[in-house]
């Protein structure tokens, strides 16, 4: 009786197409549900904030310009990667970013901590020609950053949408938004938001916080 039914399922394409999307739906729901209930959990640490509108505005150049297809922001659980970039990364320090950026490529090093470790300074002339401070390097330049300036306007509406995402955007810090990004170059944005990485955006203990500044000095 079981091998007729089958049977009757293989010789009729619509049966078996349906029977393939339902079994596919149950299959998909089984492995999402849970995930999307889990990462529904995660929550930001206290003290944790969300992007400043200027570095905001970097972080969706980074994004723009392609600079996660050769660095990540993920520092795995493994006393190499620690011990070369620092404490490992938390889901809690990434609540704030769509799309997060943790990844896996690294043409470049990972960037999760790469906040302080230079001046703004040099953080311009990298950006501008790479070569000048890292004679090896195959990273690409960047000049037009410094001629384009940010948009006030599109900042404040990209924070009106986040906020109905979650982000805990006053809206006095929204009024004010065009006014801190008044005159800022693409460049100064970029910079801003490479010198938080790994400092106003990553929950710390006091204690691991201490540890990792005087980690950094030379």
């Amino acid at each position: 009786m079981a091998y007729r039914h089958f049977e009757f399922i293989e010789k009729h394409v619509w049966t078996l197409g349906i029977a393939t999307a339902i079994m596919v739906s149950l299959g998909g729901l089984a492995e999402i549900t849970p995930l999307y209930m889990e990462a529904n959990k995660v929550q930001p640490a206290d003290g944790l904030k969300p992007y400043s509108p200027l570095r905001l505005a970097g972080r969706d150049i980074y994004v723009r310009e392609g600079c996660y297809l050769c660095h990540s922001q993920m520092i795995r659980a493994l006393r190499f990667e620690t011990q070369r970039y620092g404490p490992y990364s938390t889901a809690s320090e990434s609540v704030y970013d769509r799309p997060f950026q943790w990844g896996s490529k690294r043409t470049g090093p990972d960037l999760a901590r790469v906040g302080g470790k230079y001046s703004d300074e040099w953080q311009r002339v990298h950006l501008l020609n790479p070569r000048d401070v890292v004679p090896a390097s195959n990273m690409p330049a960047y000049p037009w950053l410094a001629k384009a300036t940010v948009n006030g306007q599109d900042i404040q509406e990209r924070m009106r949408v986040l906020r109905t995402l979650g982000h805990p955007y006053s809206e006095a810090e929204i009024s004010l938004a065009p006014k801190e990004v008044a005159g800022k170059t693409e460049l100064d944005a970029l910079i801003a938001y490479l010198q938080g990485l790994g400092i106003d955006n990553v929950p710390r203990q006091a204690g691991a916080a201490a540890s990792t500044a005087g980690e950094r000095k030379p």
